[in-house]
C-alpha cells in the first residue's frame, strides 16, 4: 500500500487496536504522576520540532529503517515533564509529517497510525516516573537500562499486533529490522543523557546534540542514495541473469523455464526457512537462476538426450558447472561471485561430487540450497524417460541421502517447507469438500509432514 493512499481496513483495524491504547495510557500517565517539573513551551517546542525532524531521517536496513529520534527521546524525558513526553512524542511525529500532508505524498487519514508508532515512549516514561529517576545527575541514570528494555518490549509487541491484524510480513522479518533499530537506539542513549545532564542548569544546552543530528541526517542521505543505486545495479543483474535463463530454456526444453523457476522459488523459500542473510539469500536466488547455465555450450543432442548418458558424454556433461562460472566470470561483478557458487553445485557433503570434490562445510552454503532444491524439483518433475515421484518420495530419497549428498539442515528445511505446504493444500481440498482437517498425526500417516524436526528425522549415517 503506497503511502499517498488512505488505509485499507486491515491496518485501520490494526492502528485502532494499537492506537486507543496508547493514547489512553499517555493521558493516563499525564494525569496520574507528576515529575515535578514544569512546561517551558521553548524548550518543549524546539525538541518536538526536532523529533519531528529526526523522525524522516531514515536508515534503512534490511526490509526495515530506523530513525536517529532517540538522540531527542531521551533528552525530553529528562527535561520536559516526564509524564507528558508520550504525548509529546505525539505532536512531534504529527508535525514532521505536516510537509508530507501538505504535499501529498502522505494521505491524511494516515495520521489515525501515529498512535501506534509512539507506544515506544510509553514504556521508559513508566519506568522512570515509577522509580522516582526523572533527574539525569546523580545515579538515576542507572534506571534507563530497565527503561530501555520496556521501550524495546513494547515496540516487540507493537510489530507482534501488526504483523498479525494488518501486515503480510513474517514476524521473523520483522524482528530482523527490529534488531537495528534496538541497535542504533542503545548508541545514541548516551548522547541523549549527556545533553539532559548538560540542560540541568542551561535549559538550551541540549542544541549542543543537534549538529549530531545534521551530521547523522547527511550520512543517512548518502547511504540511501548508496542503497538506491546498488538496488538499480542488482535489478540489472538480476534482467541479465533472466536473460541468460531465456537463452537456456531456447537450448533445453527441460532445464529451462519451469524447472528453473521451480528451483528458484523453493530456493527462496529454503533461505528463509534457514534465516539466511539478504545477501544470502540474494545470491541463493541468482545462483538458482544460473545453476544450469553452462549447459549452454553442451551439444544440445546430449542435454536433450532420452536415457543415460555414457561415459564420455557424462565427462563432458560435468564440465557445465566451470562453463557457467567461466561466463558468469566474463560478466563480472556480483555474478563472479554467483560463478563460484554454480561451480559448487553438483558437489556433495561427503565430497564425492564435481568439479572440486568439496565436502561439507567447504561448500558455499548457497549453493548446498541450490543443490539440494534441484535435486528436489528434478524428481518431482516428468522427465522424457521417467514419470515424476510424488513429493511425499522425493522427500524421502532427499533424507536418505542428507549427509552423503546433501547438507543436512538443507534437507531438513526442505522437509519442513514443503511439508507446510502440501498441509496447506490437503487442508484446502478438504475444506474445500466440506470436510474437517484431520489431526496432524493422521497428516503424517498419510505422508504429510507437518512439523518435521531434525529429531524426529531417520539415520542420516
Amino acid at each position: 500500500m503506497r503511502r499517498s493512499e488512505a488505509p485499507s481496513w486491515h491496518e485501520i483495524r490494526a492502528e485502532l487496536a494499537l492506537g486507543l491504547p496508547f493514547l489512553a495510557a499517555a493521558i493516563a500517565l499525564a494525569l496520574l504522576f507528576n515529575s515535578g517539573r514544569s512546561l517551558e513551551i521553548g524548550p518543549a517546542l524546539v525538541l518536538v520540532i526536532a523529533y519531528g525532524a529526526l523522525s524522516h531521517v531514515r536508515f534503512y536496513a534490511g526490509a526495515g529503517h530506523t530513525v536517529p529520534t532517540q538522540l531527542v527521546f531521551v533528552t525530553m524525558l529528562y527535561t520536559l515533564p516526564t509524564e507528558l513526553v508520550p504525548l509529546l512524542v505525539l505532536v512531534g511525529m504529527l508535525v514532521g509529517n505536516l510537509p508530507d500532508y501538505a504535499r501529498g505524498a502522505l494521505h491524511p487519514a494516515r495520521a489515525a497510525m501515529l498512535p501506534g508508532d509512539a507506544w515506544h515512549s510509553v514504556g521508559p516514561a513508566l519506568v522512570l516516573l515509577a522509580a522516582g529517576a526523572v533527574n539525569p545527575l546523580g545515579g538515576d541514570w542507572i534506571w534507563l537500562i530497565p527503561a530501555l528494555a520496556a521501550q524495546f518490549a513494547i515496540e516487540l509487541v507493537v510489530s507482534a499486533v501488526r504483523s498479525r491484524l494488518a501486515l503480510d510480513i513474517p514476524l521473523r522479518d520483522q524482528l530482523r529490522a527490529l534488531e537495528w533499530v534496538w541497535l542504533v537506539d542503545a548508541l545514541l542513549t548516551p548522547a541523549g543523557v549527556l545533553a539532559a545532564m548538560a540542560s540541568v542548569d542551561r535549559p538550551y544546552a541540549f542544541l549542543l546534540v543537534l549538529p549530531l543530528a545534521l551530521l547523522l541526517t547527511v550520512f543517512a542521505r548518502e547511504r540511501n542514495e548508496r542503497l538506491e543505486q546498488a538496488l538499480e545495479l542488482g535489478g540489472a543483474y538480476r534482467g541479465i541473469a533472466m536473460l541468460l535463463g531465456d537463452l537456456l530454456e531456447d537450448a533445453d526444453e527441460y532445464t529451462g523455464g519451469d524447472h528453473t523457476r521451480g528451483v528458484v522459488a523453493l530456493s527462496l523459500e529454503v533461505a528463509d526457512e534457514l534465516g539466511l542473510d539478504m545477501r544470502e539469500r540474494h545470491n541463493v536466488e541468482l545462483a538458482a537462476l544460473l545453476h544450469d547455465i553452462g549447459k549452454i555450450v553442451i551439444p544440445t543432442e546430449i542435454i536433450n538426450r532420452p536415457g543415460p548418458l555414457d561415459e564420455t558424454e557424462w565427462e563432458l556433461m560435468k564440465t557445465h558447472t566451470v562453463e557457467g562460472q567461466r561466463m558468469l566470470d566474463r560478466v563480472g561483478g556480483p555474478l563472479a561471485d554467483i560463478g563460484r557458487i554454480v561451480r559448487a553445485s553438483h558437489e556433495r557433503w561427503d565430497g564425492g561430487g564435481y568439479p572440486d570434490g568439496l565436502g561439507g562445510g567447504r561448500i558455499p552454503k548457497e549453493a548446498t540450497v541450490v543443490a539440494a532444491c534441484d535435486a528436489f524439483n528434478a524428481m518431482t518433475t516428468d522427465r522424457s524417460y521417467r514419470r515424476a515421484r510424488s513429493p511425499q518420495e522425493a522427500l524421502e530419497e532427499l533424507r536418505t541421502h542428507a549427509g552423503r549428498q546433501f547438507a543436512p539442515e538443507v534437507v531438513e528445511a526442505i522437509v519442513r517447507v514443503v511439508g507446510r505446504e502440501l498441509a496447506a493444500t490437503e487442508a484446502g481440498r478438504q475444506l474445500g469438500d466440506g470436510l474437517v482437517l484431520p489431526p496432524a498425526s493422521e497428516l503424517a500417516q498419510a505422508g504429510i509432514d507437518v512439523n518435521t524436526s531434525p529429531s524426529s528425522s531417520p539415520s542420516l549415517s
